[in-house]
């Protein structure tokens, strides 16, 4: 009986490691390091900057890319699984890099990778010692099938934001406001483009409000693809990147997904 009890403990603590074991980290998170040390390490390691740019006060969040994630992207329907990010927290003095694995499988579906992603896990941590995973995590096996809670957006679900020819919504997401609003255009394909934009100050607020630690969720990012202009759905895409976001939380940014929705349709209009 003690054996069969003891067989029985050992079953239920590797099963408990087991299912901890299925979980992501949405963030790899380490020790400050400086912007221009960062890009440096970047560089070294294959990696392509789209942009810097302020997603809170003293923080700055650096966009990349290489050949491997733009030719995931470049899919159909999987162009924000061609960036990562690196948010670099001047105030609380650290890093946090988007887990390639996390943002792998969310965005990519049923096309996941392993072995593009896991590589570009393995780069990161080769340039950046040390880190660790966030608090912040899913189960890997719920990540493409995930929303908020029942009646809210999948990944799917996406906000459309105008249709024309490609080309056409490209000049117009580029000469709106003179340009001021776009932070980096990446071409995947002859008829695809994934586009970096900022939103107005009052609206990146919600940063602040519900965690500055994920302020690599900014800037927020468009699709132009066969003719469509198109966003991630806020409530999936805010959902997914702030993991652990109550509903209690939720409803305290409640106007923000209608707020950014309606600003990155202005340029399409």
């Amino acid at each position: 009986m003690k054996k069969i009890f003891l067989l029985t403990v050992s079953f239920l603590m590797l099963s408990v490691l087991t299912l901890s074991a299925e979980d992501v980290s949405t963030y790899l998170v380490g020790s400050h390091v400086d912007v221009d040390t960062s890009k440096n390490r970047l560089g070294k390691a294959g990696f392509e900057i789209l942009a810097e740019y302020e997603s809170v006060e003293n923080g700055t969040t650096i966009v990349f890319t290489n050949n491997a994630l733009k030719a995931e992207g470049a899919k159909p329907k999987r162009a924000h699984a061609a960036v990562l990010r690196l948010f670099i927290d001047d105030q609380e003095k650290n890093i946090s890099f988007t887990n390639p694995i996390y943002f792998g499988k969310a965005f990519m579906q049923e096309e996941y990778n392993a072995a593009v992603f896991e590589a570009q896990l393995q780069s990161i941590n080769a340039a950046f010692p040390g880190l660790a995973g966030s608090v912040d995590k899913l189960d890997a096996d719920a990540l493409a099938g995930y929303h908020f809670m029942m009646s809210m957006p999948y990944y799917g679900d996406a906000d459309e934001l105008g249709e024309a020819a490609t080309a056409d919504l490209l000049a117009k997401a580029q000469n709106y406001k003179e340009g001021k609003l776009l932070l980096f255009t990446l071409k995947l394909s002859d008829d695809s483009y994934l586009l970096g934009y900022d939103l107005d100050k009052r609206t990146k607020k919600f940063v602040n409000k519900i965690g500055r630690a994920n302020a690599a969720v900014l800037p927020y990012c468009i699709s132009i693809e066969n003719g469509l202009a198109s966003a991630l759905e806020a409530k999936y895409y805010l959902a997914v990147s702030y993991p652990l976001l109550t509903m209690t939380e939720f409803t305290t940014i409640a106007t923000v997904p209608g707020a950014i929705s309606k600003q990155l349709e202005k340029p399409f209009k």
